[in-house]
């Protein structure tokens, strides 16, 4: 039999959990004659949907497990399986699969999940003439074969009893079953969505596992380019350091040129009280230089200041620096130019400059910064009162009300004008003279 090389399915159920009563057993003999091949008919009920596994088996009858079967048949499929009418269904057995003995054997419809879904009567494999056979009994014989069939008749009655129980039991176990196979599909539903679940959670924790060991890298190459910075860093603070030092330095020179030009101050202001002829004359160069004066102390102030926060105003020194290099140019124009002018008064005078008995000393031209106006000394001093106003016809300046020669008038005033006037060296803004304080708050303001 070819359709018997695969095992069918089968279970250790019991008979007390089988439902006979789904699968009809029709036409069963009493007996089959060895030898040839037999048909088992068989009908399904209307609440029994067959599967493509389910099969037929000969059982010994006796039999405990659907493990126990002789031989077996694959069932066939119906070709309507929603017809209502129930269609009488058959199957073949080969003569060389059936037993061989006289033994009761019986049909059984097991399911795929290995069920019995009915039983036929039991019935023989003999032959068939036994029938003919003419059997004497004596009548205790016949007594006891009717004792035995009344027991028979007894016991099939229990066993209806029985099969009745069982198919309401049955019944209760199809439905505890459905629910179980209804349980068992939630489940499944349930553990596919966890898995589905645990496969999102594993790979968004192995791109954050990603994430984080980039992060990492970046971290380490950010740790690196902090430690290059830090190493620029500490160069550029020893190269300003070294520039601290050379300012602290420059202004130590400020401060002894500053304490220079307060002794020539006082030389200068003792030279002018003893000329008093030209008092009114020199009013406002007095004032000019105590002005400047004031002014130098209040540098001396803030350069004392600024000696404490070098460091952070590195680049207010600097510009600083070169407002006073700037400073300093046009503190020398301005010497040359008042050079010029004594030296032109003189000539007009008939004096000579080496003649006069006073004269400022040359050698420090640092002098000039502050005080450009006698930093050559007075170039009054020599001559007589009576004979000045008489030289030359003098003529005022309009702003500071100064003294200039007629004929020389208009070009000295020209150039006397610049003097009076400062200029920005950054936005080349002009100041009048004597708003310098406000030139260099505006020059400060550029530092800022």
């Amino acid at each position: 039999m070819e359709e018997t090389i695969e095992d069918p399915p089968t279970s250790a159920v019991l008979l007390d959990h089988c439902h006979f009563s789904q699968v009809i057993f029709n036409s069963v003999e009493k007996f089959y004659v060895p030898g040839g091949d037999i048909t088992c008919y068989y009908t399904l009920t209307q609440h029994f949907i067959p599967r493509r596994k389910d099969w037929i088996g000969i059982f010994r009858v006796g039999w405990k497990t659907t493990r126990e079967y002789y031989t077996f048949m694959w069932v066939t499929l119906p070709v309507d399986l929603n017809s209502k009418p129930a269609k009488q269904q058959e199957v073949q057995f080969k003569a060389y699969y059936l037993p061989k003995d006289d033994e009761y054997y019986q049909f059984c419809y097991v399911d795929q999940d290995g069920v019995v879904r009915g039983a036929s009567i039991p019935f023989q494999f003999r032959p068939e003439n036994e029938e003919d056979i003419l059997v004497v009994t004596t009548q205790g014989e016949v007594e006891e074969i009717e004792q035995h069939n009344k027991e028979l008749c007894k016991e099939n009655k229990q066993l209806k009893d029985s099969c009745v129980g069982l198919q309401k039991q049955n019944s209760d176990t199809q439905a505890e079953l459905q629910r179980k196979q209804e349980e068992l599909e939630t489940l499944k539903s349930i553990n596919k969505k966890l898995e589905q679940t645990m496969k999102e959670q594993k790979d968004c924790w192995e791109t954050e596992l990603l994430q984080l060991k980039e992060q990492n890298q970046k971290m380490s190459s950010e740790n690196e380019k902090m430690g290059v910075r830090v190493d620029q860093l500490q160069a550029q603070l020893s190269t300003q350091e070294k520039e601290m030092e050379k300012l602290v330095q420059g202004v130590q020179d400020k401060t002894e040129q500053l304490e220079h030009l307060k002794k020539e101050n006082g030389q200068l202001f003792l030279s002018l009280t003893e000329q008093r002829e030209h008092q009114k004359e020199l009013e406002w160069t007095v004032e000019e230089m105590k002005q400047k004066e004031t002014t130098a102390a209040k540098k001396q102030q803030e350069l004392t200041d600024q000696n404490f926060d070098l460091s952070k105003r590195l680049s207010e020194n600097k510009i600083m620096y070169n407002v006073l290099q700037k400073e300093k140019e046009r503190v020398e124009e301005e010497n040359d130019l008042l050079k010029m002018e004594n030296s032109t008064l003189l000539s007009y005078m008939g004096l000579n400059y080496d003649s006069l008995p006073y004269q400022a000393p040359t050698s420090n031209q640092g002098a000039a910064r502050q005080n450009p106006g006698l930093v050559y000394g007075n170039p009054y001093s020599g001559i007589q009162e009576s004979s000045a106003p008489s030289l030359l016809s003098i003529k005022k300046c309009p702003t500071c009300k100064s003294d200039f020669p007629d004929d020389l008038f208009d070009h000295t005033l020209e150039q006397h004008m610049q003097t009076l006037s400062l200029n920005c060296p950054i936005c080349d803004k002009a100041f009048p003279a004597k708003e310098k304080q406000i030139f260099e708050d505006h020059v400060f303001c550029h530092t800022l």
